[in-house]
């Protein structure tokens, strides 16, 4: 299957946001990805299609307004039957070329500490674990901080 990455556009968050909540198996988390990554930061943020068109996956992210070495994603997906095949890889290499020709050496992403398929993805992309912060993202709500060096 051919496969395209493209930056993503403000007209492809009604799709993105209408699969999110099912590729994670139900969780609630559209609320998660607002709708600002399609329109401020469309020059960080790629969508995956197949020939037919079909929305396969995303990752947003940005440059950091405060660090001028960093960059960072924010949320990445992929539809379940494609999982394990190499597109998550792709979109994230996608997103370090493009911080790479904005001058950006780091790249900071977080996840939930009991996601370990999460960990374990980021882990064998080159992400090292940063540190476990408690309460990061509010009460309970604890979260993996993790970074990687590009090169």
């Amino acid at each position: 299957m051919t496969v395209t990455i493209r930056h993503a556009k403000p007209s492809d968050y009604g799709r993105v946001i209408g699969r999110i909540n099912v590729w994670w198996g139900g969780r609630e988390m559209a609320p998660m990805l607002p709708k600002l990554f399609f329109i401020h930061f469309e020059g960080t943020s790629f969508v995956a299609e197949g020939e037919d068109g079909e929305l396969l996956g995303f990752v947003c992210g940005f440059l950091s307004q405060t660090a001028d070495d960093e960059a960072y994603i924010h949320f990445v997906g992929v539809t379940p039957d494609q999982r394990g095949e190499g597109l998550g890889r792709a979109l994230y290499e996608r997103f370090f070329d493009e911080v790479r020709a904005h001058g950006r050496t780091v790249v900071r992403c977080v996840t939930s500490p009991v996601n370990q398929n999460s960990v374990a993805f980021h882990e064998a992309l080159g992400f090292e674990m940063d540190r476990v912060v408690e309460d990061y993202d509010g009460p309970g709500e604890d979260r993996v901080l993790l970074v990687k060096r590009l090169s």
